[in-house]
């Protein structure tokens, strides 16, 4: 699995537009790329499969925070290896998911998802993993879940603005608090 440090890899991807637009075929759709969003952070988690239990929570907690998100100059992107035509589908018909206004990425050919390293060796589908990828492209933070338990979006926020304070952070920080100082 790619790591803190590593490049995260260049991808071109078909993908379901968030808000409004990503329920209308004419406009659903779009190409996102590694070079999309250019200089901004990235939040990029995957999910294992549409129509299923635990990632629609995961997937509607991310997209509430999509604007905290953004006031970082952060965007958010949700992969799975469903095809943008299974993700449509699924956010037309569950309740939770009709207004998310984060994109939806197909890695249909599953190459994002190698090239990270997350794809289960059994179910043959990504894993929960959570990428933070910095405005040059490089991972400043990565996290893996078992297929079975969700992630905690709130704790990838807290994280995300450790990192961009770059200071010292101790365990349990959040933006405001103080930061360490180490001694002159």
């Amino acid at each position: 699995m790619l790591t803190v440090g590593d490049t995260f890899p260049t991808f071109d991807l078909t993908a379901v537009k968030g808000g409004a637009e990503g329920l209308k075929l004419a406009s659903a759709f779009t190409q996102i790329t590694s070079a999309s969003d250019a200089g901004k952070w990235k939040l990029v988690f995957f999910w294992p499969k549409d129509f299923t239990f635990v990632c629609p929570t995961e997937i509607v907690a991310f997209g509430k925070l999509a604007g905290d998100f953004a006031d970082r100059d952060t965007v958010v992107y949700g992969v799975s290896t469903d095809s943008e035509f299974v993700h449509m589908n699924w956010r037309l018909h569950h309740d939770d998911l009709r207004d998310l206004p984060i994109a939806m990425l197909a890695d249909i050919k599953r190459e994002l998802s190698t090239a990270c390293g997350i794809l289960d060796k059994n179910a043959g589908v990504a894993l929960r993993a959570t990428f933070i990828v910095d405005p040059q492209g490089i991972i400043r933070f990565a996290s893996v879940n078992d297929l079975s338990v969700g992630r905690n979006p709130q704790e990838v926020m807290r994280v995300l603005d450790a990192l961009q304070s770059d200071e010292l952070c101790p365990c349990n920080w959040h933006k405001g608090e103080d930061v360490l100082r180490p001694a002159a």
